[in-house]
């Protein structure tokens, strides 16, 4: 039978402002990327989602991102490899303090958006992030963009990796994510989503907006839970991967 890891990002609320049904969308998903305060999250809503996780059965991911609340982490900020390094390490630690206090054990890490995909690019960022995880906790798996400078600069170190699709993004010729500013960067229609991710997964491979097909390995899916539907396609997505008998389990 075919398995896959259903992750989606959570805990990004701020304070008073609440974006997304993360309470909601644990029952679909097997694996949390947690948003460690820089780029989303405090404290509060940390410790919270780390708990909704654990009540769950959901596997625990720290969700690092670049120092930008306002821009929500999506904008590209230039730093050193050394930056990224300190960065990881520092998010990794504040969340995994809150996993212990409350008994839990941290899974995985997973950039958050800019970063995400300055590393899935550039090598040197790329090896400073692995680096960051592999000294923190080298059992931790990491995750990076299918086929991309991150989950190869983690294997090279010998870190277990795992290789990520989106469900409702387009990809260009490269592999690469389509930028979200682009015309069909993200995918709206639930039926095309859902086909996309059948192809990923069975056929290893994912259609361009061009009609190309690209070589694709699929190990974990990411759904997005902060859109104004998340929750009705992440329980969408559920019921057809298990109709199609694939099933749901971290990684």
């Amino acid at each position: 039978m075919l398995n896959v890891d259903l992750n989606c990002d959570l805990g990004e609320s701020f304070g008073h402002y609440r974006l997304g049904n993360d309470e909601t969308i644990m029952k679909y998903i097997s694996s949390a990327n947690i948003a460690c305060g820089f780029h989303a999250g405090d404290p509060n809503i940390m410790r919270d989602t780390v708990k909704l996780a654990l009540d769950h059965h959901v596997a625990i991911g720290a969700h690092p991102g670049l120092p930008d609340l306002i821009g929500f982490g999506r904008r590209n900020i230039e730093i050193s490899p050394a930056e990224a390094y300190n960065l990881i390490a520092y998010q990794i630690g504040a969340l995994d303090a809150f996993v212990k206090i409350e008994g839990g054990r941290m899974n995985h890490v997973k950039p958050h958006g800019a970063l995400y995909n300055m590393c899935a690019v550039n090598p040197g960022l790329a090896e400073a992030v692995a680096n960051a995880v592999a000294d923190v906790n080298p059992e931790l798996i990491l995750f990076g963009l299918s086929g991309s400078a991150l989950t190869k600069a983690g294997k090279k170190l010998g870190l277990k990796t795992a290789n990520e699709v989106f469900a409702d993004r387009s990809y260009r010729t490269d592999g690469t994510l389509m930028p979200r500013n682009l015309p069909g960067a993200v995918i709206t229609e639930d039926v095309q989503a859902l086909q996309q991710v059948i192809q990923m997964i069975k056929e290893k491979k994912v259609t361009t907006p061009e009609g190309k097909e690209i070589s694709i390995q699929a190990d974990t899916i990411c759904i997005h839970g902060d859109g104004p539907r998340a929750v009705e396609f992440a329980e969408l997505i559920f019921q057809s991967l298990t109709a199609e008998g694939i099933s749901i389990s971290a990684t």
